[in-house]
């Protein structure tokens, strides 16, 4: 299986890069875009090792596999920059550090290629540090910037790039690609309609049972919201839930690079710290707190989709749509939640949601007060 085997339902796309990895319809910026989970970072990677074939734009299917695509892939080819961060945003800083490396001559015979992945959090003046650089391209170098929309980088950023738009794949197609890496056939029926499209989220699904199981008690939360007392636990729970998967993710990381710090200052081997570590200590433990408060802002986030899912479903039973439902393995639920309420509450509900979801991620509202207002308003009434 190559790279461009895993771009779930992107056949369209694929065969414009590849046609443009040929020569014809090159451009020096490229704004891939697409929903979470669509596999934006991966085609544009998998686009800059076409870019870089030895076997002259064949990628990832080049006869040999050359040394340009294995090295792209595993992300160490010299010409090739992959940024991603951990962080809300992306700052000036990392954007000037990037466009003093665009304008290097390539090591190597043809292209320098700075992929950024969630361009969209780039902050303002790193748009305009880039503006610059896109402006006025070195020739041999080549951007790749990856966002949900086009709306979500500058107009003067995204009229001077190729625009490169993914779909979300049918869950059909994700079913398949499942059962390609050995997922058993029910299994992967299941993990690509709760994935919604998402290709991590989806393999997850099918090969992770703690992934499986948390999904299955973030889904079981709208039938519960029937008290007062049931909001306040649900939202409480989620909070917890949250925080635990994302100390779990970050904990060894953190303690990884304290154990970096210590020896680069020489900490363990002189038994003392020199006057510099405290501030990089400092500056450490800010950018930790950063990565995990991002990490337990995804894992909601992600909670907070698979709510929506479920009305989703509610507003597709009573409203007769055809097809499967997302949550299908929970159908009684949704039924009893269609049947207590009215599609258009619970469109309403979906908007409550995405309300939530806004004021935790771009308003800064503590995780619980937001989870707890959204959980109140979501409630369900008892039948008589």
């Amino acid at each position: 299986m190559t790279i461009w085997d895993s771009l779930v339902g992107q056949r369209a796309c694929i065969e414009q890069l590849q046609i443009a990895a040929g020569g014809q319809g090159m451009n020096h910026a490229w704004l891939f875009t697409g929903p979470p989970g669509s596999g934006r970072s991966n085609t544009a990677v998998a686009f800059a090792a076409a870019l870089q074939c030895e076997q002259g734009g064949l990628g990832p299917d080049c006869p040999d596999g050359c040394h340009d695509c294995h090295t792209v892939l595993a992300g160490s080819h010299a010409d090739v920059a992959v940024i991603r961060t951990e962080k809300l945003t992306i700052g000036v800083k990392e954007v000037r550090d990037l466009v003093r490396r665009a304008s290097l001559t390539p090591m190597g015979k043809r292209w320098q290629i700075l992929v950024v992945e969630d361009a969209d959090r780039l902050t303002e003046q790193a748009c305009n540090a880039l503006l610059k650089a896109i402006e006025e391209p070195n020739p041999r170098t080549v951007w790749m910037l990856c966002t949900p929309t086009v709306e979500d980088v500058l107009p003067t950023i995204r009229s001077r790039c190729r625009l490169v738009a993914l779909s979300t794949p049918t869950a059909e197609e994700v079913a398949t690609f499942l059962q390609t890496l050995g997922c058993e056939e029910q299994r992967a029926r299941y993990a690509a309609r709760a994935s919604q499209g998402h290709i991590g989220r989806a393999k997850a699904l099918a090969f992770d049972d703690a992934v499986r199981s948390r999904r299955q008690d973030v889904v079981a939360i709208p039938a519960r919201l029937t008290t007062l007392g049931q909001c306040l636990a649900s939202a409480t729970r989620l909070g917890e839930v949250a925080k635990e998967e994302a100390d779990a993710i970050t904990a060894e990381l953190d303690a990884r690079e304290k154990v970096d710090l210590d020896a680069a200052y020489g900490v363990v081997e002189r038994g003392r710290r020199p006057r510099e570590y405290a501030p990089a200590l400092r500056d450490l433990e800010t950018a930790q707190k950063t990565r995990a408060k991002r990490r337990q802002l995804d894992v909601v986030d992600r909670g907070l989709i698979d709510l929506v899912s479920v009305y989703r479903d509610a507003i597709a039973l009573a409203s007769g749509a055809p097809g499967d439902l997302v949550n299908e393995d929970i159908r009684h639920d949704v039924e009893r939640i269609a049947a207590l309420s009215t599609p258009e509450l619970n469109l309403q509900r979906i908007g409550w949601i995405f309300a939530a979801r806004e004021q935790m991620l771009e308003f800064n509202v503590p995780v619980p007060l937001a989870l707890e207002s959204m959980m109140v308003a979501l409630r369900v009434p008892e039948r008589h």
